[in-house]
Order: structure tokens, then sequence, then C-alpha cells
């Protein structure tokens, strides 16, 4: 176990706690480990993430900016990145984000359509969009929320608006359901949205009980089946969560493939290695693996660790048998199939 004395040579004390909490699995009574738990609240990682919050409990994008979507975009990244440090509704700046979001909520439990002035089209046209309960939800139940009554109610909102076929669509326009760009389709369904069904697996995947249910594996197995694997994405949503990228948007959320973020989902759901494709997946990403047992991330080389923690994490909940069942076959993916000449 090379990577060892990499990743606990790491900067923050964040990383090193989750190291010996996650990896190194130390009881809790642990000495060094009860150490870095106080000093993960002083981490610049965390401490940078509290200046961004309001008197409301909301946070402003990490940016410094007010998102348009009423603080709810940057509530959201914000749950992300508290929950995957290890805090949940015991942190007071946690509990008060998550009384933010659950303010905006409606009493259907959905959350109410993006206004991004520059999705000017979201909010004229469309009456349903699953991320717009997708996005907060998947952040709450990171943080310690997923069965809080309030999100049970969101949850059932979500299973209610998702296709026949289990995935989850781009939206409704007039009553009838949007067909996705060519970047966010599916292999086996005809309106489901990768972007759409991401989020709301993700949400699925971070309930106790509901990561194991039926909507929440037909969902993984449609984001299974686009078969692509890109090495230059390997980690994007580690790093996007801890703040080293900076992505945007709402239907472009999802645009790059990341390898890491679909291990995780298998692991969390319980997709095991007698699916081929899970088995290609772990072997992709085994296959980038450096000499000293870490991935690097070339484009922000200060993410590489975090990734490595992730990705080794993730590597560990993958069983090689379970009850794991996928009759979905195998389709290579292309975004824009090329048209055939006339002449």
């Amino acid at each position: 176990m090379t990577w060892v004395p990499i990743l606990l040579a790491e900067r923050s004390a964040s990383l090193r706690y989750l190291v010996l909490r996650d990896l190194l699995e130390l009881p809790k009574n642990d000495t060094e480990l009860m150490e870095l738990e106080r000093l993960r609240t002083q981490d610049r990682i965390l401490t940078e993430l509290l200046d961004l919050q309001e008197d409301d409990g909301s946070f402003r994008t990490l940016d410094g900016s007010r998102d348009s979507w009423r603080g709810i975009w940057g509530t959201s990244q914000a749950l992300l990145r508290f929950g995957y440090l290890g805090f949940d509704s015991n942190y007071p700046a946690v509990k008060q984000a998550a009384e933010f979001l659950f303010s905006q909520q409606e009493l259907d439990g959905s959350w109410a359509l993006p206004d991004e002035k520059s999705e000017r089209d979201i909010r004229e046209s469309y009456s349903m969009i699953p991320l717009q309960t997708g996005m907060p939800l998947r952040a709450l139940a990171a943080s310690g929320y997923a069965q809080d009554p309030r999100s049970e109610t969101a949850y059932e909102w979500l299973i209610a608006n998702r296709l026949a076929d289990g995935a989850w669509p781009s939206g409704v326009k007039g009553g009838q359901h949007v067909f996705p760009g060519g970047y966010r389709r599916l292999a086996h369904s005809r309106f489901g949205c990768r972007t759409n069904t991401t989020f709301a697996v993700s949400a699925l995947a971070n309930h106790p009980k509901r990561r194991y249910s039926q909507p929440a594996k037909k969902g993984l197995d449609h984001l299974l089946a686009q078969e692509v694997l890109q090495s230059h994405a390997l980690g994007y949503e580690v790093a996007r969560t801890i703040g080293f990228e900076r992505g945007g948007g709402y239907f472009t959320y999802f645009a790059r493939h990341d390898p890491a973020m679909l291990l995780d989902l298998c692991g969390k759901i319980g997709a095991s290695l007698e699916d081929s494709r899970v088995s290609d997946l772990v072997n992709f990403i085994l296959g980038l693996q450096g000499p000293y047992g870490l991935w690097e991330y070339p484009s922000r080389p200060i993410a590489s660790r975090w990734i490595s923690f992730d990705l080794l994490r993730s590597l560990s909940f993958i069983d090689e048998s379970g009850d794991w069942v996928s009759l979905s076959p195998r389709t290579p993916f292309q975004a824009y199939p090329k048209l055939k000449k006339r002449y």
C-alpha cells in the first residue's frame, strides 16, 4: 500500500482524516483520528466555504456571486462539499444550509425550476425538469438529510416523474416529453436524459435504503449502458466538489463522462463485477493507476490525492458478486450518429 504515506502527507487535515477513517478504518477513539477531527474544522477547504454563507443559511457560488436560482444552486454545491468532508446535520452551517433549501421546497416535494437568464428556455417553456429536484435532493442526502420527511417527499416526486423505461427525461414542454441533446442521450431510452438521470440516481445512491431500490438500480443500468470511458475526465466530480474545478450549468452539469463518479455509484448501489460493464470500468481505472498507487489529474494536480482517495474507497465497495442483475445489452454509444450520405 504505497499510497498510504503519500496520502497521509497531504496538507489538508480533512483528507488525512478521511484516509484514516475510510481507508485504514481506524476506530473512532483513535488518538490521531480524534486530533484530525478537531483540526479539519480549520482546514482551508472548509473555512473558504464558510465565508460564502449568507445570514439566511444559503451560499454564494464559488466565485462569490449569488446564483439566480434563489440560491439553490450555490447552497446545493456547498452541502455536497460538507457531506463529502464528513459533516452532517450536527454541524451548524450544514443545518442552516439544509433548512434554507427546505424553505424553498414546494408543497409537492419539488423545487421551483431554475431561472438562470442564460437558461431562459427553461423558465419560459418547461413545466418540469427532474434536476429541479434532483440537484438539491442529492446535496441534502449527501449531508445527512436523506431520511428527513421532507426529503422523502422529494424522492417520491422524483420517482413519480421518471419514464416507464426507468430513466429520467430532459423535461416536459406542453405536456410532452422533450428529446435530449445528443451528448445527453441514453442508449436504451427514447426520451431519457443522462444529466437528469445522473442527478436522480445520485440522490437515490445517497439514501441508506433507496440506494438498493429498483429505481436506483434501473437508473444506474441506463448510465452503465453509455459505454463511454474518458481518462481525461477521471475524478472531475471530486475535483468540482472540493472546489478545484468550477463547473456549472444545469443540462450541461454532467457534460463530462467521469468514470470515477460512475464507479462511486456502482459501489453505493451494489453493481458487482459479474456485470462485464462494471469489470471493464474497474479495469480501465486500475489501468490508469500510477506506480505509487495514485491517479494523476493533469489539469489540476492539486486534486490528485483527493481523487486517488476517492477511487481507492470506491474500489473497496465493489463486490465480485451480489444480487445485481442487468438485462441491458452492451451498446456502443455515439452522441451524434453520422448521417448517411444521400449519394
